[in-house]
Parts: structure tokens; sequence; C-alpha cells
């Protein structure tokens, strides 16, 4: 039995299924439904849990290459907000592009894991290297 780490069996299985520059998305609890691609959705109340709480989780055992963001994301958030994201990301490249063209990305993804998230279009597509 797995005691530590990422618990939740669809996270992990989607997981294992992704590859060399494969996409991930990581949404918000509003984010909208993409039929196209599978959806594993651990939200279970508002804010909880967090796209942070997801991309914390999953960083250190994923090879990201790249991370996509909005870039509406950096004009609608509290510096404190900012300065948690950059914490994250701090090892990573981040490109962040206007909102239209990010969700033009979402359906290339192999999966989405929707979180119960309300920060301002703090959704991100993580690539593996």
């Amino acid at each position: 039995m797995l005691k530590s780490g990422i618990l939740n069996p669809h996270v992990l299985d989607l997981l294992a299924r992704i590859r060399h520059t494969n996409t991930l998305v990581i949404a918000d609890w509003a984010f909208p439904f993409w039929p196209e691609i599978e959806t594993v959705d651990i939200s279970l109340t508002h804010g909880i849990p967090t796209v942070l709480d997801v991309f914390d989780l999953i960083s250190p055992v994923f090879e990201i290459g790249r991370i996509w963001q909005a870039e509406e994301f950096r004009t609608v958030n509290s510096l404190e907000v900012l300065a948690r994201y950059d914490a994250s990301f701090r090892k990573y490249s981040v490109v962040r592009e206007a909102h239209v063209e990010f969700k033009k990305r979402v359906p290339l993804a192999i999966g989405l894991i929707r979180t119960g998230d309300a920060t301002p279009y703090g959704n991100l597509i993580i690539e593996s290297a």
C-alpha cells in the first residue's frame, strides 16, 4: 500500500502514460470540460486542492520540460499569489501566452487534472521533457 506521495490511483495512472514531449493540464474548478481528453477530477471543495498543491506534488517525480500559463495570470493576481507560483516554478521554463492561445493547447494534452482551485488564470499545461 502506498503511504506517501501521490496516492490517487487515477492520477498515478494518468502520469504513468505521459511520455516525452506529451503534456498534462492542471486546471481550476471552473475550467471547461474537454471531451477529447481524459479528466481526473480531484476537486474536493472550493480551494482544495489547489493547482500548486498538485504541481508541487508532481514536480519531484515528473520530468518537466516547459510550463505554459495564461499571461493574464500576472495581471489579475496579487503579489503574494505571484510569489507562490514563482517559487514553485523557479527551476522551470515558463511560457505565458494569451488565455485564448493557452486553451488551444488543451486538446493536445494526454489528460487533465481538475482541482478545486479558484486562482484566476492559475491553470497550467506542463510538458514532459
